[in-house]
């Protein structure tokens, strides 16, 4: 059976019409990248169920990449998220109208989940082919960090073994010129395609290339000395 890579992207949400994530993930279906076929899902922007809905996607697609996307309004370029951190603290309701304050993902969880991808060659190769991207160290606090924490929990759990991470991609051109286009950044959406095109291109071969014992990285420590990034409470969406 072929590996796959396994793609999520996000529903529009927050009174907004569109989200580049689920344009990007949906403009991979059925396509085939670095030899592995490509299986898409959009997931809601809701708080409930994450876990369950990325468990039920993991077990219909047998992937070994998971790869989710999500939209970051206001960042001005593709960015790498490389921790989750076990907390939701939301400014805004999620699309079911729920709003979490100061609440764990998971109660007793980690403090805090890192995503194994190769962030030093998926930056450089996005900068080769003319990119603009770089390594985040906080996918903020709302349901985009929800989802890496919980897929890379999946991913220390399953057989074999599989790797997840996740990239917030800017605001789309058309989305900015509605908000205030002479201070907020966008990117196009054949660049972000490209950018996604490339991360794949890089990480496949990567993945083929590590040990066979080689699991995904595991959990930062617990208890009182958690270090939070700076910027945790950016808005990501």
């Amino acid at each position: 059976m072929a590996k796959h890579v396994l793609i999520t992207g996000f529903e529009p949400f927050g009174g907004e019409k569109v989200n580049p994530s689920e344009l990007v993930a949906r403009s991979f279906e059925g396509r085939l990248i670095a030899g592995r076929p490509l299986a898409v899902r959009v997931l809601p922007v809701e708080t409930r169920n994450v876990r369950e809905r990325l468990e039920h996607a993991v077990g219909e697609t047998s992937p070994d990449i998971v790869l989710c996307i999500g939209q970051a309004g206001g960042r001005s370029a593709m960015s790498i998220e490389r921790v989750a951190v076990n907390v939701l603290d939301f400014i805004q309701p999620d699309n079911a109208g729920v709003i979490r304050r100061n609440d764990p993902i998971v109660s007793g969880g980690p403090d805090a989940r890192l995503s194994p991808f190769p962030f030093a060659q998926i930056v450089s190769a996005w900068a080769e082919n003319g990119v603009p991207g770089y390594v985040s160290n906080s996918a903020g606090t709302y349901i985009c960090n929800q989802t890496l924490y919980e897929a890379l929990g999946i991913a220390e759990r399953v057989s074999p073994p599989i790797i997840a991470g996740f990239v917030h991609l800017p605001y789309l051109p058309e989305q900015a010129a509605a908000l205030a286009p002479d201070r907020t950044p966008s990117t196009s959406l054949d660049l972000m395609k490209r950018g996604m095109e490339i991360l794949i291109e890089t990480v496949v071969p990567w993945v083929e290339q590590r040990t066979p014992d080689r699991g995904p990285a595991r959990t930062t420590t617990k208890g009182p000395h958690m270090w939070i990034p700076r910027g945790v409470k950016e808005i990501e969406r």
